[in-house]
């Protein structure tokens, strides 16, 4: 599928289980839109406090310090507009509850395009498929199509004032089937800025960067990019 132009998107909603998902799985996309000019906005479901054990952080101040972690990386990528659901971390299912908040969500951001997580196991590669990742991914489907453009889904919303809203395209990251990449060299280093701001999460790892641009060259290679280039990876799909 060939995707909308970028100079079609105004702007674009990202909804991710944890902080530090949105730099992992598009943090050079990101950089590239927002570099552009699009406004990108991240509702990030869980708060990712059963993460970190490595850095010493008591589980009770996790939560606290990963939303500040998610707020540095998100300046270091353009990004200013986060909100946090507050769900637990491990404990994500697809719920009612949870598509309203998204729902909510896309009507107040009124994006054009979502990134979003797969709600399809990957197994090649599990990490992509935690089960956080897994619901997070259904139910921001659901609330893509068809709940954010039904009138009639969640009238609560629209009498508090947020209208329906048709988001246009949804990207996915950690998809089996991937069939659109994003050659982010150029903006490789602003995704490691971010990924190093997840300090609780990433400080431990020495060989971070090796790791990151290992997979990104990967990505780079299997789409025929030239030897050194770095890709980002999704499953885009039209919701128009």
């Amino acid at each position: 599928m060939t995707p909308l132009s970028d100079s079609e998107i105004k702007r674009i909603l990202v909804v991710m289980a944890h902080p530090d998902d949105c730099d992992f799985g598009a943090g050079g996309t990101i950089a590239h839109w927002t570099s552009q000019g699009i406004e990108v906005s991240y509702c990030i479901i869980t708060n990712g406090d059963q993460g970190g054990e490595e850095s010493g952080i008591p589980v009770e101040e996790m939560a606290k310090v990963r939303q500040q972690e998610q707020r540095d990386a998100g300046k270091a990528l353009g990004v200013t507009d986060i909100t946090y659901l507050n769900y637990r971390d491990g404990w994500l299912m697809p719920s009612i509850e949870l598509r309203k908040e998204i729902v909510k969500a896309i009507r107040i951001a009124k994006p054009d395009r979502m990134v979003v997580q797969s709600p399809e196991r990957n197994w090649e590669r599990i990490y992509s498929s935690h089960p956080d990742h897994l619901a997070a991914g259904e139910t921001a489907i659901q609330a893509v199509y068809p709940d954010s453009r039904n009138p009639f889904a969640f009238p609560e919303l629209k009498a508090a004032g947020h209208e329906p809203w048709r988001v246009r395209e949804v990207w996915i990251t950690g998809s089996p089937t991937p069939n659109h990449y994003v050659d982010i060299t150029e903006t490789f280093s602003r995704k490691m800025a971010a990924l190093h701001s997840h300090v609780s999460q990433t400080a431990h790892n020495k060989e971070l960067e090796n790791m990151v641009r290992s997979w990104g060259e990967k990505n780079a290679e299997a789409q025929g990019l030239a030897v050194g280039r770095i890709a980002e990876i999704f499953k885009v799909i039209s919701t128009d």
